[in-house]
């Protein structure tokens, strides 16, 4: 950001907010801010890969006969990728969103106690291929700790295996919009494949 900020200076372009400062595509800054960000998402997504072997090598330990069927979903959410939209090659970042492309598969999660989706993307060009990555925050983490109380997380998590203590209360359902009606208004941008309901929840 300090960077960017020196680079609108030397360029000579004027910003109502100076964190609105960003990196000239010409620049050698720019040219390592984008290799860095590419390689860091590439290590999230071999993270993921790891994670999921070890998930399933646990199941498979108590479970021997479990396998998997069909496609693995993995879902990269607040990222960057270059992508072509119409007729012009962009940087899409993806706050918040995942990538809904025609027929490319999707997770969209509810919270620790609703529902959580796989859907599959409809690649509406009007929401450049994207949909919501989950639910939404009603109340910021901080609110949510004012507003909830520990027994108000044990009512809403009641039948799912989580923790229950004050370090994820600001992750309580009730701080989350309505799952069901967040899926209504991107329906034009995903099929729902399937609906899970968790048993289980493991933060962090």
């Amino acid at each position: 950001i300090r960077i960017a900020r020196g680079e609108m200076k030397k360029a000579l372009i004027h910003l109502e907010d100076p964190d609105l400062a960003y990196l000239l595509e010409s620049t050698t800054q720019f040219k390592h801010y984008v290799n860095d960000l590419f390689w860091c998402q590439e290590y999230a997504f071999k993270n993921r890969r790891v994670m999921f072997d070890n998930v399933l090598n646990a199941i498979k330990k108590l479970l021997p006969q479990t396998e998997v069927l069909g496609e693995v979903t993995s879902c990269h959410h607040n990222y960057v990728s270059i992508e072509e939209h119409f007729g012009e090659k962009v940087f899409v970042t993806r706050k918040g969103a995942i990538r809904a492309g025609k027929g490319e598969l999707g997770i969209i999660p509810g919270s620790m106690g609703t529902k959580s989706y796989i859907v599959r993307g409809t690649g509406n060009n009007e929401s450049f291929h994207s949909c919501s990555h989950g639910a939404g925050r009603r109340f910021s983490r901080t609110k949510a700790k004012k507003v909830f109380s520990l027994e108000d997380f044990k009512k809403q998590t009641e039948g799912v295996e989580c923790r229950k203590d004050h370090g994820v209360l600001d992750e309580i359902p009730g701080a989350y919009k309505d799952i069901d009606q967040v899926m209504a208004n991107q329906s034009d941008l995903v099929d729902i494949v399937a609906v899970l309901k968790q048993i289980l929840c493991v933060k962090g």
